[in-house]
């Protein structure tokens, strides 16, 4: 497979699976065990693809982002919490990750971690879905300040390759109370700081990365880029609309069948 599709394929990879409760990174790092290629040669790849991803939240919910930035100016109240429950919840996976960032790079090695993540994050789903009832919507500015902090420690378990960034703060915030279609949005306003953040990190820790030593071509990274963007685009539209009426156990038997299937191919095949 050339370099090109394989940009392709893993760009909408990373649009597909960033913002639903399935786990990007995990789908990523099963993609380098199923077909073999290099994933130190698409490091930088892959920080660049989650940037795409994270600007089509940006541009779905831009009128959001400009009402609370110029309002944050003004010091308009709605603005303040906002702000505030972001950045309380992110804060423990900022502190966090700096922490055990080594342990976090041992984990990304392994695809079986990934598989176990996975299935243990699907039933989760499940047995949250079954015993949490539906609530009513309130807003991210209207969580509490120990809910915002909870979601974020909650976010923290994301850090096990396989968990889902998205799906630990979705069911972490329904847990804690919070409507489905305000879960959902909240992990996607929290993703910006924490992607970038992590982005940052990566690239603080391996300059290499940002001077294009260490990569693939340009074209390829563009490429990705875009599709990862442009599917992002239409998934976070369509997850909200979908979580607000259906729910989140589809994902959770897609989450357990992929598990599955990837022990059985590592183990028994």
């Amino acid at each position: 497979m050339s370099t090109i599709v394989t940009a392709i394929l893993l760009g909408i990879l990373e649009g597909l699976t960033e913002f639903l409760p399935v786990s990007s990174t995990g789908h990523l790092i099963l993609a380098q065990a199923w077909f073999g290629y290099d994933p130190a040669q698409w490091r930088q790849f892959n920080i660049v693809i989650q940037l795409g991803a994270i600007l089509a939240v940006v541009v779905t919910y831009f009128r959001t982002f400009w009402t609370m930035g110029t309002g944050l100016l003004r010091g308009e109240r709605t603005s303040l919490m906002f702000v505030r429950n972001i950045l309380l919840a992110f804060m423990p996976a900022a502190v966090i990750g700096l922490l055990i960032l080594d342990i976090i790079d041992a984990m990304l090695e392994s695809p079986t971690v990934v598989a176990i993540a996975l299935i243990v994050g699907g039933i989760a789903i499940l047995v949250l879905e079954k015993a949490i009832p539906t609530r009513e919507e309130q807003g991210v500015e209207s969580l509490s300040w120990k809910a915002a902090i909870g979601i974020g420690l909650v976010q923290c378990l994301a850090m096990i390759p396989g968990t889902s960034r998205s799906g630990a703060t979705i069911m972490g915030a329904l847990a804690m109370g919070v409507g489905r279609k305000t879960a959902a949005e909240f992990s996607f306003f929290l993703a910006v700081p924490t992607m970038l953040g992590a982005a940052t990190v990566k690239i603080l820790q391996e300059p290499e990365l940002l001077a294009g030593t260490a990569t693939i071509g340009w074209s390829e990274i563009a490429l990705g880029f875009i599709a990862s963007f442009l599917v992002a685009l239409v998934v976070v539209r369509a997850f909200v609309a979908y979580v607000s009426k259906r729910g989140f156990a589809p994902f959770a038997w897609y989450r357990i069948l992929i598990g599955s299937i990837t022990l059985i191919w590592l183990y028994a095949w």
